[in-house]
């Protein structure tokens, strides 16, 4: 038994050909045949693992090039969207601000 890679239930079980489904939500895949979003794995500040669709908190202000302001600290941000590709793997949009991209590191998930 293996456990789900898309529900995380525990009852995963053997088909064929080395490939397992879920019992709970009948999702089927191959353990050897990962996707790479799934290899790798955003977090945040504290060590929560962040998914699409997340609020997220900033913990500390952060200088935007441009503008007057920075972002201040405690600024909840709705909604964000994973970038695997960057450095800054958040992509959002901020009042006042408008769409940006932050690092994970400088947030926490609401």
């Amino acid at each position: 038994m293996k456990p789900c890679p898309k529900c995380e239930s525990p009852y995963g079980y053997s088909i064929e050909n080395d490939m397992y489904a879920c019992s709970e939500c009948g999702y089927e895949w191959n353990p050897n045949e990962q996707n790479e979003s799934e290899q790798k794995k955003i977090i945040d500040s504290n060590g929560n693992e962040l998914k699409n669709g997340d609020s997220v908190i900033v913990i500390k202000n952060l200088p935007v090039k441009g503008a007057a302001k920075p972002i201040k600290a405690g600024t909840k941000v709705k909604n964000i969207r994973l970038n695997y590709e960057s450095d800054h793997n958040i992509d959002c949009k901020i009042d006042e601000f408008g769409s940006m991209a932050l690092k994970s590191e400088f947030v926490r998930k609401a």
